[in-house]
């Protein structure tokens, strides 16, 4: 499965002396890595005219904590931003909806690297995923993927 990469922005820093002085000096700021998101899949079975939580994982390979301000459905990816198992490929992923997601305004803190060790957080997005009240018989039984992009 395809992860979706979310670029994150590291801030600027200026500094400021107040005394005079002469000398030689340079800086640099870390450049940033791409946080990415693992496919998001529905926690349970979707009934017609039901919804369900959407559950993902969030890696950040950087030294730095990274901030996610909303996950929105990710249109370019899959078929609409969703995708099926393969034994329901006659299930019609119209009958999907997602709703953006920000946790309730606070967004979500992806904890920095430490180490060699990625820094990750766990996501479950309650309610995120629904399935139309009309659904063909076809998606009776079936696995989807929700893929999504973090958004500032």
């Amino acid at each position: 499965m395809p992860s979706v990469l979310v670029a994150v922005t590291g801030a600027s820093a200026f500094g400021y002396w107040a005394a005079g002085g002469a000398g030689a000096g340079h800086g640099s700021t870390a450049s940033s890595v791409a946080v990415t998101l693992s496919p998001g899949v529905a926690s349970a079975d979707l009934r017609p005219g039901g919804v369900g939580d959407v559950v993902l994982r969030v890696t950040n390979p950087n030294s730095y904590v990274a901030d996610l301000g909303s996950l929105a459905l990710d249109v370019t990816q899959g078929d609409g931003g969703y995708a099926v198992d393969a034994a329901h490929l006659d299930c019609p992923l119209v009958a999907l909806g997602y709703t953006t997601q920000t946790n309730s305004g606070a967004g979500w803190t992806v904890p920095a690297a430490s180490g060699a060790d990625d820094g990750t957080l766990s996501v479950t997005l309650s309610d995120a995923l629904e399935m139309s009240a009309d659904a063909a018989n076809a998606c009776q039984g079936a696995t989807f993927t929700v893929h999504l992009t973090a958004g500032p």
